[in-house]
């Protein structure tokens, strides 16, 4: 009797998608999985695949795979295209300009939707202008939070800021050259010009910079024109500053620069600003007193 074989012979096992970190700006720092992963791949998908092309003529590597551009005004279109290829049994490689995928960069939709699939996503580690920056910053490491690029509109920068003023935890940020010192004024007024910072520039590249000190000695080194890729490190907010912190205090000293002459409009932005705390938490105290 003929043997019957349960099953189909033409299931397709699904692909699988890969994140890979590349450098942030010496080639140096890429890895040997890289380096085999680029060697290796079929589909990569990159931020911009001249940077790509440039990167490969940088480490020596030749490729025949297919490149297909995916950054932030093409992701929702051809997320789903690729979701396909991988349900057909295409491997994805996925990297963008610097760093790591999905970190301030395209990727978080597609692997949400790749695991919304069933589909395996794997990740080679590397560099990240993160971890980097907290490292040389000379600040609090052993808690941070990372806040990525903050609103460029100034009202809601100012309100970003304000309402991260009591954050205790070290805060780490990305920014643009050319917005890199009306970022700082606004960190300055809004967090304290006494504020302890870190402003990394080019970091791992050859004119890499590091300018530690307050957010108003940050302020004056912005004072010229910033070039290349910045992150900014800044201190959270001392336990022992915060703990002294009360709406009684922000009133009393709101009063007596009103009582100097000050307008009080004037005052709760200065109190708001020596104290490191959000203008709307003086301003509150203030007119909850009043009521009193």
């Amino acid at each position: 009797m003929r043997r019957m074989t349960v099953g189909c012979h033409n299931a397709r096992v699904p692909g699988t998608l890969t994140l890979a970190a590349t450098p942030i700006g010496n080639t140096g720092d890429a890895s040997m999985r890289l380096l085999d992963a680029l060697r290796d791949a079929r589909i990569i998908a990159a931020e911009d695949t001249r940077r790509l092309r440039s990167l490969l003529t940088r480490l020596g590597i030749t490729t025949d795979a297919e490149v297909v551009s995916y950054f932030d005004q093409n992701e929702v279109e051809r997320t789903p295209w690729m979701i396909e290829r991988m349900r057909d049994g295409a491997d994805v490689l996925l990297v963008t300009d610097a760093g790591m995928p999905s970190v301030s960069d395209p990727g978080y939709r597609l692997v949400d939707a790749a695991i919304a699939a069933g589909i395996a996503v794997r990740v080679i580690p590397g560099p990240s202008a993160v971890t980097t920056a907290l490292a040389v910053s000379g600040l609090p490491v052993d808690r941070f939070t990372f806040e990525g690029f903050l609103p460029r509109r100034p009202g809601e920068r100012t309100r970003a800021l304000e309402a991260l003023a009591a954050e205790p935890r070290t805060m780490v940020f990305f920014e643009a050259p050319h917005r890199t010192r009306e970022t700082l004024e606004a960190m300055r007024d809004a967090l304290g010009a006494d504020r302890p910072c870190a402003v990394c520039r080019e970091l791992t590249k050859t004119y890499e910079e590091v300018v530690r000190g307050t957010l108003a000695d940050a302020c004056a080194w912005a004072d010229r024109e910033v070039l290349g890729e910045v992150t900014i490190v800044v201190s959270g907010r001392p336990a022992s500053v915060a703990g002294a912190l009360t709406p009684e205090r922000y009133v009393a000293e709101v009063e007596a620069r009103v009582a100097a002459g000050t307008d009080r409009r004037d005052a709760v932005a200065e109190v708001a600003k020596a104290l490191g705390v959000p203008r709307r938490e003086v301003y509150d105290a203030v007119v909850a007193a009043k009521r009193r």
